[in-house]
């Protein structure tokens, strides 16, 4: 525990602690073509599954990926009714959740589809797909030193297309993205390369300290974890604030206050408005860097300002 706490803490350090004689660091060489334990391919075994009592309409799925040439799973949520005849022809809006931690894996936030079921159930919000993807050996950045690495493009121009290709979806007018941690991260930056996917983006207790570190170091977050240099959320958003005609998804950054990400959230909301990057906040009081507590204290709003988001893209696409 002492380990990971500490690990925890040099990803949160600000630039500072990060040595300029680092920035011009490169991958070792030494390091293994993939990370130990990762799989494109993660389904939890049936006896955890039940331990962890996920709604029985969450089910495991895999496509072969044109890029790589190997499947890739994911795991998604169906809403009640969706397999009912008289449903056939109905679609239903998407909400892809990208999960946190390196590396990836599709099971690792499939538990939140918990909490999903019991709002539609209880009619707090309407039947709605889930998709929990896996974002690759670097969860959700395009890292070539990795073979088959590049998780973004896997999830942006391969997933995406699948779930509508497959699944009963509304396409964009119907798809939002949200993510914790790591997968807030990915968020933020995909939502800043392509906010014309997307209605809404909801990024999560997101690692914006490292993100600065690897700004301000040429793309280096570690001595041998180097990313491309401006593929960060920090310099993602000011190119994002220079384009004139770019599309306004609404953006909602969520938190809790007792997460150790909480800080760099608040700094990086105060450099949207500087930028001049309409965004809101939704902050859990007392809760720690956890996806289900938050969840557990106010993800039902969460689940709702995507449905409002949703319904005002449809009034808009109606009204032309």
């Amino acid at each position: 525990m002492k380990t990971l706490v500490f690990a925890l803490a040099m990803l949160s350090a600000t630039p500072a602690s990060f040595s300029q004689d680092k920035r011009t660091a490169a991958p070792d060489p030494r390091s293994p073509s993939t990370p130990e334990g990762f799989h494109w391919v993660s389904p939890i075994p049936e006896a955890r599954r039940a331990a962890m009592k996920l709604p029985d309409s969450v089910r495991h799925a895999t496509f072969k990926s044109p890029s790589m040439g190997i499947e890739v799973g994911y795991y998604l949520y169906l809403p009640p009714g969706y397999d009912d005849k008289a449903n056939a022809e109905t679609r239903y809006p998407v909400v892809y959740h990208l999960h946190g931690g390196r590396p990836g894996g599709e099971f690792k936030s499939v538990g939140l589809s918990r909490f999903v079921d019991a709002a539609i159930r209880n009619g707090d919000i309407p039947p709605t797909i889930y998709v929990f993807p896996n974002g690759g050996p670097m969860s959700w950045y395009n890292y070539p030193r990795f073979e088959n690495g590049r998780g973004e493009d896997v999830f942006v121009n391969e997933t995406i297309p699948h779930i509508d290709a497959t699944w009963r979806t509304l396409g964009r007018e119907g798809r939002a993205i949200e993510g914790f941690s790591q997968g807030g991260r990915g968020t933020t930056r995909i939502l800043l390369k392509h906010p014309e996917r997307f209605v809404s983006a909801a990024p999560g207790g997101s690692g914006y300290g490292p993100e600065k570190v690897v700004r301000e170091n040429n793309g280096a977050e570690s001595e041998t974890v180097v990313f491309e240099p401006g593929d960060n959320t920090w310099d993602l958003a000011a190119a994002f604030a220079k384009r004139p005609d770019r599309p306004k998804p609404p953006i909602r950054l969520w938190v809790g206050t007792k997460g150790f990400n909480y800080e760099f959230n608040l700094k990086y909301s105060a450099y949207l408005k500087e930028l001049g990057i309409e965004h809101d906040m939704l902050i859990a009081e007392g809760v720690d860097h956890s996806a289900q507590r938050f969840y557990e204290k106010r993800g039902l709003e969460l689940m709702q300002w995507h449905q409002a988001n949703f319904a005002a893209a449809a009034a808009r696409e109606r009204a032309r």
